[in-house]
């Protein structure tokens, strides 16, 4: 097993395209979000738990009504905190199951939520990707089809980058200006050794 390394950002900073530039080096990541998303729907202890909390409502025909959950938490900081309580330490122990089967020198965990979880205190190293606020919104508008409100909701429940650079070990700036490869090219020399 090699190291662990998460990488964060925040909405629209462009993780996932950054992470795909690590796949393509042939490193596995595991991606937080869409697993927790998986296992919503998969993980009977979790279905449990959310329906016991939020209702019969929350999975029709056997499936996640995200949007039924989202209107209920989004606007409840208690009841995000409720289903995050619930979701988290299962993402959490699946990726820590995850990276023990991986044999290359080291795995990325994508994690939107890294440090908000808490589960980069079980990593050996963390990478935080920026991107000015502007150019966040725009690529979150584009991608989601979300208005310019909606968007600045969804980052104003999120860590600032000045708070999460606090906590991160190394940074890569997204900003359509700076070249990604080199950025990429020397993390990921630094991570082999």
């Amino acid at each position: 097993m090699g190291l662990k390394i998460g990488i964060t950002g925040g909405i629209g900073s462009g993780k996932t395209f950054i992470c795909k530039l690590f796949e393509a080096l042939g490193i596995p990541v595991y991606n937080a979000d869409e697993e927790a998303k998986r296992l919503m729907n998969s993980d009977a202890r979790i279905k449990e738990k959310l329906i016991e909390q939020f209702g019969e409502a929350t999975y029709k025909e056997g499936r996640l009504d995200r949007a039924f959950l989202a209107d209920m938490v989004f606007s409840d900081k208690e009841k995000l905190e409720l289903l995050n309580s619930i979701v988290h330490p299962i993402v959490i122990q699946e990726a820590k199951d995850w990276a023990e089967r991986q044999t290359t020198r080291y795995s990325l965990k994508e994690a939107a939520l890294l440090f908000e979880s808490g589960s980069y205190k079980d990593l050996d190293y963390t990478i935080l990707v920026t991107a000015p606020m502007d150019i966040r919104i725009q690529r979150v508008i584009e991608r989601d089809g979300a208005t310019e409100q909606q968007v600045r909701e969804r980052i104003n429940k999120q860590l600032s980058d000045e708070e999460k650079l606090q906590l991160a070990d190394f940074v890569i700036v997204n900003d359509g200006i700076t070249p990604l490869l080199p950025q990429v090219w020397t993390l990921h020399q630094k991570f082999l050794k």
